[in-house]
């Protein structure tokens, strides 16, 4: 059998070395769980398997939640040759192979239709060697894979195919499965005799965060261990009963042993990385420290580097609070000082600490607007010369040349503030700095309408400068 042979008919495949998962597979989409929104009767993907429909196709979702299962069932119903292979195992001599063979095999009047299993794994020549046979109609293509395909398929081929988005499964979705698992004699636990409470299955379901997968690996560790449980007791059934007859009960300790660890989807290099980081940013940004707390504990324990974490809740403070409250960024600084100094788990505490603060801290994103505005003008306008009464002038040439000419030293007024132009002609009145009214900002607005007063020509000042210097010196 070679890599390429057809799916063998796993009905009559030993199933004793078969993990749960695998022999717990629905064979027909009335056995499916799941993806109603996809499969449910007169849904796209229902209605494209069952008409044996030869457009080509992407699976993305999360692990666990059936994109190789529906491969496998439009395996057993379809009427075209059904090849599938692994892209971590497979390379570009035996994707050519499979064309190859594919073009052939249409010559004869025969379809093919490639499985190809994680296809983002597949790099750009890799996958541009499936375009032009998918353009000829020589294979129909079936991607499954866990990441975002804008990302990582190339936007031709992607063009090319139906993209189908299958969600987690929710908790009740995966304790039917379980039951389905421990009632079922051929395929599943039926045989041992298990039972356990749907409280359990819950946790179960719970721990798995929507894979299928893992949940049944956990009952399937928990059923062994109270298997070995009970042989290790000694027997209270008797003589004259068959032991198979006696139920024995999966307990929460049992459950809770096989879990060892809560199961989170993550990916920190994939989709979920970033989604995760933008809830973070987002609850801090609506001013809500009970989902801050839960995203970061979401990314800690799932395993993200902390001091990623450190870096971007330093840019929340300087995008989301900035001026209005300027001991956010030195406080940010200290955890990511504390997060390097003294690890984890005991540094997960320091960024809990810096996320609560900006979270109730004031919020102005005053600056990030300012130097968006700046850029912009950077980007769009003449790059002017500096102004030469701007300039320091080091040599004589330079002072004949009229650098730093009627440059006035603000320290010699009386305000400390010069009427002086320091931007470009072209943008001599441009303002990019609007602040809030938002803590230290409200502060630093009142400053800047005073620094504008100052700068006005006499003429056009109040009336009686010196009562109103009095009167902001008595507020100081």
């Amino acid at each position: 059998m070679n890599l390429f042979a057809p799916i063998p008919n796993e009905d009559r495949a030993a199933t004793g070395a078969r993990p749960l998962a695998d022999r717990m597979r629905p064979r027909t989409l009335d056995e499916f769980v799941g993806q109603e929104h996809l499969v449910g009767p007169g849904k796209p993907l229902r209605v494209q398997i069952e008409r044996d429909d030869p457009t080509s196709m992407i699976f993305w979702g999360p692990p666990g939640t059936g994109k190789t299962t529906l491969a496998k069932i439009i395996a057993r119903i379809t009427k075209a040759d059904f090849i599938e292979f692994s892209a971590v195992l497979s390379g570009i001599k035996e994707i050519k192979q499979v064309m190859t063979d594919a073009e052939r095999a249409r010559q004869y009047g025969t379809r093919t239709i490639v499985f190809v299993d994680e296809i983002h794994r597949f790099n750009k020549a890799q996958q541009d060697a499936f375009l032009p046979h998918v353009e000829k109609g020589n294979i129909r293509l079936i991607g499954a894979t866990t990441e975002n395909p804008s990302f990582e398929i190339n936007s031709a081929l992607l063009s090319r195919c139906r993209v189908y988005v299958l969600k987690p499964l929710t908790e009740d979705e995966i304790v039917l499965l379980l039951r389905r698992a421990l009632s079922d004699k051929e395929h599943g636990l039926g045989e041992m005799h298990l039972q356990t409470s749907v409280e359990s299955l819950r946790k179960i379901a719970a721990y798995s965060s929507g894979d299928a997968r893992n949940a049944y690996n956990v009952l399937e560790v928990a059923a062994a261990l109270t298997l070995n449980q009970r042989s290790a007791q000694p027997s209270t059934v008797e003589p004259h009963l068959p032991t198979s007859s006696a139920a024995t009960t999966i307990t929460d300790a049992t459950i809770q042993e096989a879990l060892q660890k809560r199961i989170l989807l993550y990916d920190k290099s994939g989709e979920e990385h970033y989604n995760l980081i933008s809830a973070l940013h987002k609850s801090v940004r609506n001013s809500d420290p009970d989902a801050a707390l839960y995203w970061l504990a979401r990314m800690l324990e799932a395993g993200e580097d902390p001091l990623y974490i450190a870096r971007r809740v330093v840019r929340m403070a300087v995008e989301d609070i900035g001026l209005a409250e300027p001991n956010a960024l030195a406080l940010c600084m200290a955890a990511r000082d504390a997060v390097d100094f003294i690890g984890m788990p005991e540094g997960n505490l320091a960024l809990a600490q810096a996320v609560v603060y900006l979270c109730v801290a004031p919020k102005s994103n005053a600056l990030y607007t300012a130097y968006g505005a700046v850029l912009q003008d950077v980007e769009q306008t003449v790059a002017e010369s500096v102004p030469l009464h701007l300039r320091n002038a080091p040599t004589s040439l330079m002072k004949n040349l009229g650098y730093g000419k009627d440059y006035q030293y603000a320290h010699d007024t009386e305000e400390k503030v010069a009427d002086m132009q320091c931007l470009p002609d072209s943008l001599r009145d441009r303002v990019y700095y609007h602040p809030t009214n938002e803590g230290v900002e409200k502060r630093i607005n009142e400053r800047l309408e005073e620094i504008k007063r100052i700068k006005q020509p006499a003429s056009a000042r109040p009336s009686n400068p010196g009562k109103d210097r009095t009167k902001r010196e008595s507020e100081t």
